[in-house]
């Protein structure tokens, strides 16, 4: 059975270590790719033995940025709810690159498509990536949200909970 490795994939000199360490068959990546599309492709070199090509030029990233933006809009059909849920996504493209507090803060609060090209316009295409910068958290993080369990699920530490309904040990709710 093939074990694939999760967690902490931000380039793809991290899949190689994991599976260096762990001795797992692949990797999962969940937010590491989160404004990072071309991570999949420098993972494509390196388990093929070449180099990781490592993050583009900031140009190339506005390139990948407007048409996530362009299929966005097509895709929801509504300019205000598809900019607004490609904010997030506009943040982590321009994460890394020293563009500025202002330009993160208003990429942040952007309201229109027009605003987003404005944004990306304005920005530096040969600017590199600032590796230490380049590597913080994307998607949740923090605290985990308060747990709750089924009612009397603590009562007693040595019983086995029963479930009411049995749909809910079936599916999860």
């Amino acid at each position: 059975m093939p074990v694939l490795g999760n967690g902490d994939i931000w380039a793809a000199g991290d899949a190689i270590a994991m599976m260096a360490a762990t001795g797992c068959d692949g990797v999962v990546i969940g937010r590491g790719c989160l404004g990072r599309p071309w991570l999949f492709a420098d993972l494509a070199r390196v388990f093929a033995g070449e180099a990781a090509a490592g993050p583009p030029p900031l140009g190339s990233v506005v390139d990948m940025a407007r048409r996530h933006l362009a299929l966005s809009l097509d895709w929801y059909g509504d300019e205000v709810g598809a900019v607004r849920r490609f904010r997030k996504h506009l943040r982590w493209y321009l994460q890394g690159y020293p563009v500025g507090a202002a330009v993160h803060r208003a990429a942040g609060l952007v309201d229109t498509a027009a605003g987003v090209d404005r944004i990306l316009t304005a920005a530096d295409p040969t600017l590199a990536v600032v590796e230490s910068a380049a590597a913080a958290p994307r998607g949740r993080v923090g605290a985990m949200k308060r747990l709750v369990l089924p009612d009397r699920w603590c009562d007693d530490p040595d019983a086995l909970p029963v479930l009411d309904d049995t749909m809910v040990a079936v599916d999860g709710g």
